[in-house]
């Protein structure tokens, strides 16, 4: 007869290595809401996309466009890219680019220097009757609504104070080296 020291109930710890192995590397959430910020809230390419095969210049502005945005807000959340503040840093971001966009798109608004000159109230409220028409509001859940609730969802992985400190200089790196490459291509592109 064997001595049993312990019972086994059938359940796992929280603790168990199978969840560190399951649950997202956080570098892959900053790239996905980054790229999300960056293409999906861009309006400037989705007008590009409308007009079809004619946008040519214009489509690959806004693509660098994007680049630019999403390298930035991934430099920003690789700054903030803590256990504690990643998620809710992420869906501040995702919350300011979905309002922005909605309001650019209800105005009409070009995307070009003149955004720099408006007022950051301007262009993170839209007007009250853009907000009753339902296109907005159903811009607003597909931009907003939707990637917050995959964030919440989603389960990072939680690393050691160094790695998570190394992880966080290599995307900060990363996403400087390609802030820096997008800002001289549309720098270039305005002179």
């Amino acid at each position: 007869m064997a001595l049993k020291l312990f019972r086994s109930t059938g359940y796992s710890s929280i603790l168990s290595p199978g969840e560190t192995i399951v649950a997202t590397h956080p570098g892959w959430l900053v790239a996905a809401i980054s790229a999300w910020i960056g293409f999906a809230c861009n309006v400037e390419l989705w007008r590009q996309l409308a007009i079809g095969p004619e946008a040519g210049a214009g489509l690959v502005r806004a693509l660098v466009l994007g680049i630019f945005i999403g390298a930035g807000c991934a430099l920003a959340l690789s700054a903030l890219c803590w256990r504690k503040t990643l998620k809710p840093a992420a869906t501040l971001m995702v919350l300011l680019a979905a309002l922005t966009a909605s309001t650019i798109w209800a105005e009409a608004m070009p995307v070009d220097a003149s955004l720099l000159e408006k007022r950051l109230s301007s262009l993170l409220l839209p007007s009250w009757a853009s907000l009753l028409r339902w296109q907005v509001s159903a811009l607003l859940v597909g931009l907003a609504l939707v990637p917050i609730v995959w964030i919440w969802h989603t389960r990072v992985r939680r690393l050691t104070g160094p790695q998570q400190l190394a992880a966080n200089l290599k995307g900060a790196a990363l996403a400087g080296t390609v802030l820096a490459a997008g800002g001289f291509l549309l720098l270039r592109d305005f002179v």
